[in-house]
């Protein structure tokens, strides 16, 4: 006699690894399990709901049902279902997410599957190369002295904004070589916090977004494509950075992390960074 076979629940989500580096991940819930849900949610708000003549969760549920409203509802069922089903997903396949999930409804109405996507990503892989021969075609800068700037008379050169030129110079050689492509959704939200932080520091200086844009010549389009180019070269260097200090094996001790973030004046910017 054979032993029977355990049925296996059916997998509801697909997988797919887009050429940037995000991961969709699609998800099919079935119309019985979210009214499984719905009635646990809904158990749970009754208990909350108070009636004249009755105790707190104590009065009939199709009449303390009545009370509940349907969007409250709503938003707990899609609370459950897309937290469980994510984390169940990410878990199963081994993925190992940097950021939150930007999840997208395609489908919830009463009686039918829950159709929804999500998207996050990993750690994006980082090609070096050979950068330390890059970084020894650099020549060195000329011990020159520019009226107008100052001058280092214990190194016998000019002081100032060199080495901050020439560390961009070093960084800017090293990007030029390495491979690391970097998911479209760390771009989106790098450049949604830079704007944001514009947008933060145009309404101190009590300008419009309006103004400020017609002051530059630019469209919202314009401006967004600008952060966007930013956003994804500071991620590029964060990335590649990580990847030197991994190779190097350098290591930061946290009291130096803090002695940084007390120079930081701006306590926005420390707390940001933090």
């Amino acid at each position: 006699m054979t032993n029977p076979v355990k049925n296996e629940p059916a997998q509801r989500y697909a997988i797919d690894r887009k050429p940037d580096g995000t991961i969709a991940i699609k998800f099919v819930v079935p119309a019985n399990d979210i009214e499984k849900i719905r009635e646990e949610v809904v158990n749970e708000l009754v208990k909350q709901v108070e009636l004249p003549g009755f105790r707190k969760g104590a009065a009939p549920r199709k009449i303390a049902e009545e009370k509940l409203n349907p969007e409250a509802i709503r938003e707990e069922i899609l609370k459950k279902v897309l937290t469980d089903e994510y984390v169940a997903a990410v878990k199963n396949s081994n993925i190992n997410p940097i950021v939150n999930p930007r999840i997208h409804i395609e489908q919830f109405a009463d009686g039918t599957d829950l159709v929804f996507e999500a998207e996050t990503c990993e750690t994006p892989a980082v090609d070096i190369k050979n950068y330390k021969d890059e970084v020894r075609k650099i020549k060195p800068a000329p011990k020159i002295i520019v009226p107008g700037k100052p001058f280092d008379s214990a190194q016998g050169e000019q002081s100032s904004e060199e080495p901050e030129k020439k560390l961009d110079e070093i960084l800017n050689a090293i990007l030029s070589i390495s491979e690391i492509k970097i998911p479209k959704i760390l771009v989106d939200q790098e450049t949604n916090r830079l704007l944001s932080q514009l947008l933060d520091e145009i309404k101190r200086l009590g300008v419009s977004l309006d103004q400020y844009l017609s002051s530059r010549g630019k469209s919202e389009a314009d401006l967004r494509r600008e952060y966007e180019e930013r956003a994804e070269k500071d991620l590029k260097l964060e990335f590649l950075l990580r990847k030197i200090a991994d190779e190097e094996k350098i290591t930061v001790e946290q009291k130096e992390i803090n002695e940084a973030l007390a120079a930081i004046k701006d306590e926005k910017q420390r707390t940001d960074i933090s």
